[in-house]
């Protein structure tokens, strides 16, 4: 059998260990468009300084050995023939396959902004190379003691990411988003208050609820600043555009492989349209978070190699941050619409700077929210797991602690009380 993965991020770096895992003798090879392999995920590390090339590399370093992968670095997928079997690349000849998993990932979006196509000082916040020029960005802006100033597009993981490399570094960027809070796919208002206030005092000014209508450009097509939705302007050296990201697909268009708006459709098994071709990660344009990305090529290669899983026990969305100090859990929606669905029921702790949120509808957990105190996250997840019926919960939610769920027998070992109600 011969499987071949195209993509050398979260997804298609464990597919090849679960293939490998799952077949000892089959042939694998791995096509990437990048030389190294890295965790986007800590980017920004990598910008102020705190890790190494080397320390961003989530690969043993005998990887290609010890999992016994062809690794074709620096190439592109750019056709895909499926009636042949085979992946057309860029340069040199086709690969064929006997299974495929399409791992190809996502790549910025430069939204359609008047003005802003062509222009020099702008960038996203994907991969090395856009790093290695925000470092270069960093130091001019330090070397005009503070004159030069950098507005980031979006408040988002990434958009956070890359403010908070900035500051590391000692750089105050602006930051805009049309959303009305920043981190608003995992944050409610109050959860984001919290980091909005901490940055203010570290001198980020920021922006939301407003858009960009156009940028300013001067004769050498530099942005010199950007005009907002309400009519306001602000001055711009370096326009850095995290607002959002389109999958890796255009090279599929004319696969005949379905495909979404977002990208590529696949099943809760990885399987496309097409038996022998799969899935994973970034490419569906739904944005999972790493360990989604992760468990989404675990699950491809395993059905690959003939093993029948399923991806059933991940919520949609969940992201553990720290940024500022400040640590955070968020975990599936955290911002039902209480009007839309009246039988949502959502419970809140807020007290000495430890806020919690548990959101749930016919007594099963769908959201959570902790910040300022992880240690809770324990027990929201035992409690997810077990799928506890939180309306037969007879204590307040946030006491429980895990004596209501475990209890020490005769051996010291520790059991599960199925029948537990509070």
């Amino acid at each position: 059998m011969k499987y071949v993965v195209i993509g050398s991020s979260a997804a298609g770096v464990n597919a090849v260990r679960e293939l490998r895992k799952r077949d000892k003798e089959g042939q694998i090879v791995l096509i990437s468009k990048d030389k190294d392999i890295y965790s986007r995920c800590i980017l920004h590390e990598y910008l102020s300084g705190k890790r190494s090339i080397e320390r961003l590399r989530f690969v043993e370093a005998d990887f290609e050995n010890l999992y016994k992968v062809e690794w074709m670095k620096g190439l592109e997928a750019v056709g895909l023939d499926r009636e042949g079997k085979k992946v057309i690349l860029d340069k040199g000849d086709p690969v064929s396959y006997d299974k495929l998993l399409i791992a190809t990932g996502s790549h910025t979006f430069f939204p359609p902004i008047k003005n802003m196509a062509g222009a020099k000082n702008m960038i996203g916040f994907r991969n090395i190379d856009d790093i290695e020029v925000l470092k270069k960005v960093a130091e001019d802006v330090i070397a005009s003691g503070g004159k030069k100033k950098v507005v980031v597009l979006g408040s988002g993981l990434v958009g956070i990411d890359c403010a908070t490399g900035f500051l590391e570094l000692g750089v105050k960027v602006t930051l805009v988003d049309f959303a009305g809070w920043l981190l608003n796919k995992q944050l409610d208002q109050r959860a984001a208050r919290t980091y909005i206030d901490a940055f203010e005092s570290e001198g980020v000014e920021q922006h939301y609820g407003v858009g960009v209508n156009e940028v300013i450009k001067n004769e050498d097509d530099q942005i010199t600043s950007i005009v907002l939705s309400d009519g306001s302007e602000l001055a711009c050296d370096f326009f850095v555009v995290t607002a959002g990201v389109r999958s890796n697909v255009e090279f599929l268009a004319d696969s005949g492989l379905e495909l979404s708006r977002f990208g590529l459709i696949y099943d809760e098994t990885g399987r496309t349209n097409d038996p022998d071709i799969f899935g994973a990660g970034d490419v569906s344009g739904l944005s999972p978070i790493w360990p989604v990305a992760v468990k989404e090529g675990m699950i491809a290669a395993a059905n690959m190699a003939g093993e029948k899983a399923k991806m059933t026990d991940f919520f949609a969305s969940k992201s553990t941050m720290r940024f500022l100090e400040i640590s955070t859990m968020s975990l599936g929606n955290v911002n039902p619409d209480l009007k839309e669905d009246p039988e949502i029921c959502v419970e809140t702790y807020d007290k000495n700077g430890v806020y919690k949120k548990i959101v749930h509808k016919d007594g099963k957990i769908i959201g959570a929210l902790l910040q300022g105190d992880l240690a809770y996250g324990g027990v929201l997840q035992q409690m997810i797991a077990r799928r506890l019926d939180v309306r037969k919960v007879k204590k307040p939610l946030f006491d429980i602690d895990y004596s209501d769920f475990f209890h020490i027998k005769d051996n010291f070992e520790f059991s599960y009380d199925e029948s537990y109600t509070g």
